[in-house]
């Protein structure tokens, strides 16, 4: 029974990514209701992308307070699982503060260090630049800066390698 419930689940998420991304009946309340049933669901059964996904929609899109409450804490639940989006979406909320997550710079740069650690571009760039200018609580200091820069070349320099591989 639970293999079930967790087959539904994907597949819900993967109709749900599909029915996002359809380009067919992009202004349909119906669409985006139907959308945001499936991530909901998918996020209550601990579907970690759901998590992720479904929280950042709310946090960035919720109409009400406790929309961007509830999103956060999807948010936070992903990032604890291990979802680098997750972390830095994570890092953008103890960054600026929400409702029920007050704002916590030594959280942020936690949060964005995990993600930048697992390859993701945007918290690189942001630790580079907290690093830069002294943001975050964190020392003007370019030579991690730099460091944190020279893995985001050593990134794409890498992911350029395996698109000429594969061409």
């Amino acid at each position: 029974m639970l293999r079930t419930a967790s087959m539904l689940t994907r597949f819900e998420y993967r109709l749900a990514e599909r029915l996002l991304e359809a380009p067919w009946l992009t202004r349909s309340s119906r669409k985006q209701r139907l959308t945001m049933h499936l991530f909901r669901r998918c996020a209550r059964a601990g579907h970690v992308d759901a998590l992720s996904r479904y929280g950042t929609m709310l946090f960035h899109r919720g109409a009400s307070p406790q929309d961007k409450a509830a999103g956060a804490r999807f948010v936070i639940r992903a990032a604890e699982a291990g979802d680098p989006h997750a972390q830095f979406q994570a890092g953008c909320i103890y960054e600026r503060g929400c409702a029920q997550f007050v704002r916590r710079e030594d959280r942020a740069v936690t949060w964005y260090a995990r993600a930048a650690e697992a390859g993701h571009e945007e918290a690189v760039r942001r630790l580079a630049q907290a690093y830069r200018h002294g943001e975050l609580g964190l020392p003007r200091d370019t030579d991690r800066a730099g460091d944190w820069e020279q893995r985001l070349h050593a990134h794409a320099f890498q992911l350029e390698g395996m698109v000429a591989v594969t061409h």
